[in-house]
This record gives C-alpha cells, structure tokens and sequence, in this order.
C-alpha cells in the first residue's frame, strides 16, 4: 500500500529529518528509508541501501551522496553504520540485471533490503519511485536522499558499499579502471571496453558492452559469483 497519511507535505527547507518527525507525530515509527547505487553503471552489481535512524543519534551531514566527497561519505557511513536503529545493504549481481531487468531488479532489491532490516518499518520512503507490495504505506520521493534523512543513509550506505566492490574488481580487472569510474559510462571506460572487450562484471544486456563484445569477439566466461543468497545477491546488515 502507497500513501501519504499526513495533512501537510513538511518544507524542503524544514530540514532532512522533517519527514520523519511528521511521520512520527501520525503514529509512524520505525519509518525507513532506501535507495540504490549503480543504475546508471554499464558493470559491477546493483546496491540497495535501507536505512532505519528514528530514535538513534543525529547524524549531521547528511545529504545525497553523489554530492558528497568519497572521504565524507566513508566517514558518514561509519556513523549510520554504527548509529543507526537499524541498516541493511543488498548486493544483485551483473547477471542478475542481465537476466531479469534492471528495473524488477531495482524494486526487487529495496523489497529484500528492507526485509534484512532488524526491524520491520511502519512507513517506507523511497527514492525516485514507488515499491509496491511492502505491506506498509510508503512514500516515493522526487529527489528523496535530498530531502530525508534516512533516504540519505540509506544513499551512502549503498553508494559505498558498491564502490568498495568496484574497487576491489580493480584488483582482478585492472585493464578497465574500475576503482576510477566504478563501472558507469566514461570516455576511459569506453576506450578499455573497445580495447578489451567486456569482462565477466559487465553486464551483457547493455549496448555499449553488446557491441564491445560483438567488435572484440571473445570474452571470459561469467565466473561464479561468491557469496549469493537464495535469489542472487548478498546482504549485508547491522544494528547498533
């Protein structure tokens, strides 16, 4: 179920954690907030983010993380990491958006992020986008890691957790410079693809790696990917 319960939509200018205070004074807690990182990204897994922050420590600095430096975003995400009331982060594979879709993988995802949290919300907001099928009222929000503050969490907490695994690629696939660019669409990225053809953390369904892959010929196959639940993907979570 989608709604708004609220009489009044709390002012962009009313602070990150308007959102959840009106959303307390209704009778909403825990609320949580989730969000992705790599949809836009041509290699490397998709990461969803969920994040629960009523009732814990302010965080102050909260924002979305594509506008933060990677030195702050690692610093906040050892703060939400360890304050939060709750946080999960779910891991779908390269072949798991070549298989079934960015998009079912995208909602799929915050379904299962939210599922992995300790504590099950009583309100959901989302970036961008509605989720159907959670069972709670939930919210989507245009531009929502701006605007509250658990999306913002939730927003660093997958940011980061998929820049590490770009990184770590880097160390198995260095011709591409994945600890760069992190897998999205660049002018390097492009000229390594062309050079090289895709590797087995591109995703095959895009149409700059199929047209690599048709100009280069041959490409390693897909090596297994470690560590998968039930579904594809891993999960990561803690509370504090």
């Amino acid at each position: 179920m989608n709604g708004r319960p609220l009489r009044f939509t709390p002012r962009r200018d009313a602070g990150l954690y308007a959102y959840e205070r009106a959303l307390a004074h209704g009778g909403f807690s825990p609320v949580a907030g989730v969000d992705e990182a790599g949809r836009g990204a041509c290699a490397g897994p998709l990461v969803v983010g969920a994040v629960i922050l009523q009732g814990a420590k302010r965080i102050d600095g909260l924002t979305d993380s594509k506008l933060l430096t990677p030195a702050r975003r690692e610093e906040l995400y050892a703060e939400i990491t360890t304050c939060a009331r709750a946080w999960s982060a779910v891991i779908i594979p390269c072949h798991d958006i070549d298989r079934i879709g960015l998009h079912r993988c995208n909602i799929t995802g915050m379904r299962r992020a939210l599922a992995a949290l300790d504590e099950r919300p009583a309100y959901v907001l989302s970036d961008g986008f509605p989720v159907p099928g959670l069972g709670v009222p939930a919210l989507s929000m245009i531009k929502g890691d701006q605007a509250a503050a658990c999306v913002a969490a939730a927003s660093i907490v997958a940011k980061v957790t998929r820049d590490r695994i770009m990184v770590d690629l880097h160390d198995r696939y260095p011709a591409y410079g994945f600890d760069v660019h992190k897998g999205y669409v660049t002018r390097a990225h492009g000229t390594a693809l062309a050079e090289h053809g895709p590797c087995p953390e591109h995703r095959f369904s895009y149409v700059n790696v199929g047209r690599a892959l048709r100009n280069n010929g041959e490409v390693a196959l897909r090596e297994e990917t470690e560590g998968q639940v039930p579904g594809g993907g891993r999960t990561e979570g803690a509370r504090a």
